[in-house]
């Protein structure tokens, strides 16, 4: 107990640091418990934090900063996305654009279906569930299209939802919705990818050969003897591209962009598709970027993880949270049934395309380890911007059809 009071009376960055080793440490361990072949992973992560927010985050605010701890939290987040989501664009790149070509149409068809199919189970709790709600028509709306962003875990659905309600008050209904429905939008898909190779009984060693990657035959390559590196792990390359990104991603176009994940993706997937430009590398070293793949993730989960906490806390409502697990099952169940069936894709190119068109990152992080290889992020990056922006006009649409 002297331990922990001690924690507390630290303010600033000691903090915030030992808060985050501390839930990080917590979380790999509780990642480790299996049961039954099925493991939270790295998503264990992700409890730890939302049991820190719980329990801790109003006493933190008030004893330190409420700006503070929320800008922090913050940083952590959007470092922690930036770091992943380049690394998937660089681990992707090479073989993207291929795999792209093989199956455009599906991996389209796919992201649509997926948006669709959760925007009109939204449109169906609205409907039904405004018969039972003390709320008016337009916070009911406003609430229910949060949770829908939180259950497809889509930051930039739920920042356009926030924008065509206007109101700082619906703003702030929204907000609440979207932190109800993240964690089940979480775990849900994480939980997924795991259990249906166990239900389906998937020999990994045989899925992986009928994984869709692109043929390298023919393509060129640059001589290794005369590219230039310009240092030894690839760092450089790595935050240009980083950099770059966050720079596209902040351009709107009538309330749409691509947002700090769809930008920093597609530049590092030209960058990993290209690999370099004339005798200067593109390319950081593999170790380099499975490292800033799974810090990345740990530190998105565990600032996203705290705040949501929080919220979670304070405003749930368990018809809210059903809700919410309904748009993020249905969604994932007739996305995978029509891959499956109609779409014929093979087991690991199905789960990577739910992972994109349900835009999971941390399933994706769980996906890989499952699968045993990365080229399943082909798949992610294929779907996930055709259901970034189906995300975002949906969540638009229902805010103006409802309210």
């Amino acid at each position: 107990m002297d331990l922990f009071n001690g924690i507390l009376s630290l303010h600033g960055v000691p903090f915030l640091l030992i808060s985050v080793v501390l839930i990080m440490a917590l979380g790999y361990i509780l990642g480790r418990v299996t049961i039954k072949g099925v493991s939270l992973g790295t998503a264990g992560v992700f409890i730890m934090a939302l049991l820190y927010g719980c329990l801790f985050y109003d006493h933190l605010s008030a004893e330190i900063n409420a700006d503070f701890v929320g800008s922090a939290l913050k940083i952590v987040d959007n470092l922690g996305l930036i770091l992943f989501v380049t690394a998937v664009g660089f681990i992707a790149g090479p073989n993207f654009f291929g795999n792209f070509k093989k199956n455009f149409k599906s991996y389209v068809i796919l992201a649509i279906i997926i948006i669709l199919s959760g925007g009109l189970t939204c449109a169906g709790c609205i409907m039904v569930g405004r018969n039972f709600t003390d709320l008016s028509q337009q916070e009911f709306t406003a609430m229910l299209t949060g949770i829908l962003s939180g259950a497809l875990t889509s930051t930039p659905g739920f920042s356009a939802a926030k924008d065509a309600v206007g109101d700082d008050h619906l703003q702030s209904i929204v907000s609440v919705g979207y932190a109800i429905a993240y964690i089940f939008g979480v775990i849900g898909v994480v939980l997924f990818v795991q259990v249906v190779p166990k239900l389906m009984k998937a020999n990994m060693a045989e899925e992986r050969k009928h994984l869709v990657t692109a043929d390298s035959k023919g393509k060129s390559k640059a001589d290794t003897t005369k590219i230039i590196n310009m240092d030894d792990f690839g760092i450089m390359p790595f935050a240009l591209a980083a950099a770059v990104g966050v720079f596209i991603g902040a351009f709107k176009f009538r309330n749409f962009s691509l947002s700090t994940t769809g930008g920093c993706l597609l530049v590092a997937l030209l960058f990993g598709h290209f690999g370099h430009i004339g005798k200067f590398s593109l390319m950081p070293k593999d170790t380099t970027l499975k490292v800033f793949r799974e810090m990345g993730l740990v530190f998105f989960l565990i600032g996203a993880g705290v705040s949501g906490g929080a919220k979670f806390v304070k405003y749930f409502d368990g018809l809210y949270f059903v809700y919410g697990m309904l748009m993020t099952i249905i969604p994932m169940i007739l996305g995978f049934l029509f891959a499956k069936y109609v779409l014929k894709l093979s087991l690991l190119n199905n789960l990577g395309s739910i992972t994109g068109g349900m835009t999971s990152t941390p399933a994706l992080g769980t996906l890989i380890g499952t699968a045993g290889t990365e080229d399943v992020a082909s798949a992610y990056a294929a779907t996930y911007p055709v259901a970034l922006i189906s995300v975002v006009l949906v969540s638009q649409f229902l805010i103006i059809l409802f309210s």
